[in-house]
């Protein structure tokens, strides 16, 4: 028989925590922007140098506190509108990271402020993602197998980011949200292949797998990409992807 644990319900110094006061929090959001250069196969994150304390001179991955009456999902829309300019993009919230003193900035055995960081990650595609923050020098783009130790716990926040990454192509249409409208099957193998890595499947069979589920339709327009075969062009059936989850 499975045994149930056993919750201490009674004030005592046995349970330490009965007698705290509330913790006051302060809510920031951090974005995992992750973005996809097919041309040269690299999966990419942007990371920027922080000036101030803590970790001054750290790289760490976009972030800022919630305003007053400001969504959480606004706030990460925020920074990556101050960050990038980008028409194709995918957002989703990812986790909450609330550990007591993850933040140098929480007074030791205090009741001061603790900072709370509900973290997201974004998928935007290499070639269509302008940075527009400045200056220069404070902000860029760096290959995600080459990141350097960051502040906080972002290295650990980046992993989850990046395992979430590469789960959702696996089951989600997450790919056809930053690919332009009109696309060819090479253009979504290059992503996947850019993310997953060049072993994960052959192209044949990954063509054939993905024009069997149905949700492609071929626009009946070819382009030429250099030398070879024109190559046709398919947009996303949303409504046909939905109607196989029922």
């Amino acid at each position: 028989m499975k045994c149930k644990p056993t919750i201490n319900t009674e004030p005592s110094e046995r349970n330490p925590l009965v007698n705290k006061a509330l913790a006051n929090f302060k809510v920031g959001v951090d974005n995992v922007i992750f973005s996809v250069d097919t041309q040269l196969n690299r999966l990419l994150v942007l990371l920027l140098k922080r000036k101030e304390e803590p970790f001054a001179n750290y790289w760490s991955l976009p972030g800022t506190l919630v305003r007053q009456g400001e969504s959480l999902q606004d706030a990460a829309y925020r920074i990556l509108a101050e960050k990038i300019r980008v028409n194709n993009l995918y957002l989703e919230q990812l986790y909450t990271f609330g550990g007591p003193r993850r933040d140098p900035r929480e007074a030791p055995e205090s009741f001061g402020v603790r900072y709370l960081s509900v973290s997201y990650f974004a998928l935007v595609r290499y070639e269509e993602a302008e940075l527009i923050a400045r200056p220069v020098s404070n902000i860029s783009w760096y290959q995600v197998k080459e990141v350097p130790k960051l502040a906080f716990e972002h290295n650990q926040i980046l992993e989850y980011g990046y395992q979430r990454l590469k789960n959702k192509l696996e089951y989600s249409p997450i790919a056809f949200d930053v690919l332009p409208e009109e696309f060819t099957l090479n253009d979504v193998y290059q992503l996947y292949c850019t993310v997953l890595g060049e072993n994960f499947a052959d192209y044949s069979n990954f063509r054939a797998r993905l024009l069997k589920l149905g949700f492609l339709l071929d626009t009946g327009v070819k382009v030429c990409r250099g030398a070879g075969r024109p190559a046709s062009l398919y947009r996303f059936d949303a409504k046909a992807f939905q109607d196989k989850l029922i």
